[in-house]
């Protein structure tokens, strides 16, 4: 039995539930952990429910500065895409969370940690493999695995036996679930469990739609420095200051929407809708301005390792010894992946107007046809006659 436990608290319905249903179940203390990575009003009432549920030891820090520059900066290195479109913004945000909600147990002395996840999902793996990696024999309580509740009218009546206020608006089933952070907010479930039937606009809650984006492209440009954006538009920002200028900027011209069917870790298919504005603009701006800072090895050689890793980080490997080697090497690709990239944003739309770098590898008198520069063009017959040897052997 545990003696003190740390809870990852969202002060919605389901952690307001698993925090009572703990203190009940193990009658102990337990503390709750809050992390700011920029989910925005969902923050202020927390500490008063906290209080109300009777914790007094509650733990809301403020890690959007660490969340993107340790977390989303490395992992936009690599042009992480996920199956082809998903830029992870859930999963980039769980091993801060768990590392965080660790060092925060051994600083109570907390010798459990509990999460909401449920136990159909990617997050419970996510928040796990997090926890252990940082302590191997903390003891974790997943309690949508053990509890007695199948419902989510389950939740209500146990919230209402305990003088838990349930939120107006999941009184009944709640049309979807959300999660946000500055980097993204996803909506899954419920009424988008068909992936058949359109999203309704009311689903999405940082992007404008197509039809009432302004009509009027925006012009900008973004500097980087050693693979990470450093500045918008000339001004200085730090990361997570770039990163939410950049949602601003995006989610007016509504730019970063995506509704994809995803393979889960744990094995199901699910469907998801995504708002990732400005991680969409800065992912153009990235491969833009390696196209010509890097050399053609190191660019494929990103492009082919990304979907491992990209695979690692939705696994919830961040802390393991592949992912570490994987970043390593893409690191080693980035010091001089520095320049400015300019892009028009208009009407869901982040178009490249232009990139340039001192680093630059792009040679005019290479590729111009109106100039001889060092290139034979006479040496391409005999590497055309190489490559061609093997098709003309096949018979097939």
């Amino acid at each position: 039995m545990p003696k003190k436990i740390v809870l990852a608290y969202s002060g919605g319905l389901d952690t307001s539930v698993i925090l009572k249903w703990l203190q009940n179940k193990y009658n102990c203390p337990v503390v709750t952990f809050t992390a700011d990575i920029g989910q925005g009003d969902e923050l202020s009432p927390i500490e008063t429910k906290a209080k109300t549920l009777g914790v007094e030891e509650i733990f809301i820090e403020d890690l959007q500065e660490e969340f993107v520059r340790e977390y989303v900066f490395p992992m936009f290195r690599a042009n992480t895409l996920y199956e082809g479109s998903y830029l992870l913004g859930t999963a980039i945000a769980r091993p801060l969370i768990a590392k965080r909600q660790i060092e925060i147990a051994k600083f109570v002395g907390a010798d459990a940690v509990a999460h909401g996840a449920t136990g159909k999902g990617n997050d419970q793996v996510r928040f796990e493999l997090g926890y252990y990696a940082n302590n191997p024999n903390i003891e974790v309580i997943a309690p949508w695995r053990d509890w007695e509740f199948v419902s989510r009218k389950d939740l209500i009546e146990y919230a209402k036996k305990n003088q838990i206020t349930v939120p107006k608006d999941k009184m009944g089933e709640p049309p979807f679930s959300t999660d946000s952070n500055l980097l993204h907010t996803s909506s899954e479930g419920k009424l988008l469990e068909d992936p058949w039937i359109e999203p309704p606009e009311y689903v999405f809650s940082r992007t404008n739609s197509i039809e009432n984006a302004p009509n009027k492209a925006e012009i900008l440009t973004i500097a980087f420095k050693n693979g990470d954006p450093i500045s918008v538009n000339e001004e200085n920002l730090k990361p997570h200051k770039i990163l939410a200028k950049l949602n601003s900027i995006a989610g007016n011209h509504g730019v970063g929407r995506i509704d994809i069917v995803e393979n889960r870790f744990v094995g199901m298919k699910s469907r998801g809708v995504y708002e990732t504005p400005g991680g969409t603009i800065l992912l153009q701006a990235r491969r833009a301005v390696e196209s010509i800072t890097l050399d053609k090895g190191e660019a494929h050689l990103k492009d082919e390792i990304m979907p491992k890793y990209a695979e690692t980080i939705y696994n919830g490997l961040w802390f393991s010894s592949e992912r570490l080697s994987m970043q390593n090497l893409i690191d080693s690709t980035q010091h001089n992946v520095n320049g400015e990239v300019k892009l028009k944003i208009l009407k869901g739309n982040v178009i490249i107007l232009g990139r340039k770098s001192k680093n630059s590898l792009y040679d005019n008198s290479l590729v111009s046809f109106d100039e001889v520069g060092d290139y034979n063009q006479k040496d391409a017959e005999g590497f055309i006659k190489i490559n061609s040897i093997r098709l003309k052997k096949n018979d097939r």
